[in-house]
């Protein structure tokens, strides 16, 4: 990753650790080569926190993926179980066109 990036191991390092600032080109290029979307990206590990800068302009913002309050996390699990119904069916779905 740090040589698609163009940076030095130890410098990729401290970006994953979160000891320096990623910015958001960067964040884009990560995504690109995982094959995700940014915010996935940055939700990947609850525990990290990225802080996001936009070069051109230096503003930016910080997505905190820390703690989830209780009502946070019963969205979430909600959300995960309603996705799961949705993966079901559509599976079943797809068996049946399949079987045809």
């Amino acid at each position: 990753m740090a040589e698609e990036l163009g940076l030095s191991q130890s410098a990729y390092s401290k970006l994953e650790l979160g000891e320096s600032e990623i910015t958001y080109n960067k964040l884009e290029r990560v995504s690109e080569v995982l094959g995700m979307r940014p915010e996935e990206v940055i939700a990947f590990n609850e525990s990290m926190v990225f802080n996001v800068m936009h070069n051109q302009t230096g503003n930016g913002f910080v997505v905190n993926n820390g703690q989830l309050n209780e009502s946070e996390k019963h969205l979430y699990e909600e959300q995960i179980a309603l996705l799961k119904e949705e993966l079901s069916y559509v599976k079943r779905l797809l068996e049946e066109v399949l079987k045809k």
